[in-house]
């Protein structure tokens, strides 16, 4: 069960309550034509869709870093808001084809602008989906949870 599957949305914990994780993603969003849309990625190895996410940048709140990732990996322009949405589970492919498990505390963006030239623009492919849709491309159980149920109306304002 997912971190945001067990807690009501207005009742979801800020940043101060995902310590346990250790790298930050990011839900990026928009509205259109009345419906919500993900925004999601390619891993560079795999190719598998994802949402953006990574280390914590020094100096930076959780939802800073968020916003940092989504940039350097989607070409996002937007400012994640401090609320984590959830946490989920997911194996980083080491080089040596060993997997180390990592948590990713998850806080949603709302994409302003989508950038042509990123660092990261030639590794990746970027794609908007509904929710559902997204849910059912990504591979971890509580990532597909997160996306399934998002709703930005819930979020603090």
């Amino acid at each position: 069960m997912s971190f945001s599957a067990r807690i009501p949305p207005h009742d979801r914990p800020s940043v101060p309550h995902c310590p346990e994780t250790e790298q930050i993603g990011a839900l990026c969003y928009r509205e259109k034509n009345g419906r919500i849309e993900i925004l999601l990625i390619t891993s560079r190895g795999t190719g598998r869709w994802i949402v953006p996410k990574g280390w914590p940048v020094k100096g930076q709140t959780h939802a800073g870093s968020a916003s940092i990732e989504a940039f350097e990996e989607a070409g996002v322009e937007g400012r994640a808001e401090p609320v984590c949405l959830g946490v989920f589970a997911y194996d980083k492919l080491q080089g040596n084809g060993s997997g180390t498990p990592l948590r990713v505390a998850v806080f949603p963006l709302r994409v302003r602008k989508l950038r042509r030239k990123f660092p990261e623009a030639g590794q990746r492919k970027r794609r908007w989906f509904s929710r559902k849709r997204a849910a059912e491309l990504v591979s971890e159980s509580a990532l597909k949870d997160i996306l399934r149920t998002f709703d930005p109306a819930l979020l603090p304002t």
